[in-house]
């Protein structure tokens, strides 16, 4: 269950008719920075642009604290809080929660995700109303700095990625205190418990436990 229509309702987002030509979404993820560009030079009158290439809708709220870096767009209802650092090439869907002290970098954030405290999202993808506990993390790069292979079992599947995050599916819930590791795929309507260390492929509708446990929702 890792592949791209498995893990998202792509009618959440701006960037649904992008993912869907790809088989998995972390092919995805070079791509999102163009994908950006080409969207918000089609935006109509509902979006503003403060700065060249950051697209903010109308109805968002956006801190006068926050920094809003280019290539971007803010979707309708969302609001991006004091101290949000959003680097670029950034995607953000509508009503979302962007919160104090986040980083985003080059991130596709479907509608009502919440990453609403101290977190950092990069080179990754977050399904409709996924949300990130305060603290709780995506490390996007290995510590050797090899390339990224994403664990499902017995299976390695090759990406041929140096940068990346986590893939979160649809009403993915992780703890507080959490680190995803790079090449992190989470199945839809999964938890994952408080100040977890994750790494591989976690199937859809499980909880991931202490000690990395993982059992089956009931």
């Amino acid at each position: 269950m890792i592949k791209t229509t498995e893990l998202y309702d792509l009618s959440h987002s701006m960037a649904g008719d992008y993912l869907s030509g790809f088989d998995y979404p972390w092919q995805a993820l070079a791509g999102i920075k163009a994908l950006i560009l080409d969207l918000g030079s089609k935006l109509g009158e509902e979006y503003v642009r403060p700065e060249e290439n950051v697209w903010v809708h109308k109805t968002a709220k956006v801190a006068p604290t926050a920094y809003l870096g280019a290539p971007c767009i803010i979707g309708a209802n969302t609001e991006v809080r004091h101290g949000a650092f959003v680097r670029g090439s950034a995607l953000v869907g509508e009503n979302c929660v962007v919160g104090n002290s986040v980083e985003l970098k080059n991130v596709i954030l479907f509608d009502n995700v919440q990453v609403p405290h101290y977190n950092y999202v990069g080179d990754s993808i977050l399904g409709y109303k996924a949300h990130m506990g305060a603290g709780s993390l995506t490390s996007n790069v290995k510590s050797d700095r090899t390339l990224v292979v994403v664990k499902n079992g017995d299976q390695h599947i090759p990406t041929g990625l140096k940068k990346f995050g986590a893939m979160l599916g649809d009403r993915v819930e992780v703890g507080c205190n959490s680190v995803l590791n790079p090449g992190t795929v989470i199945g839809k309507d999964t938890n994952i418990y408080p100040t977890s260390c994750v790494r591989g492929v976690v199937p859809p509708n499980s909880i991931w436990k202490t000690g990395g446990v993982v059992v089956e929702k009931i």
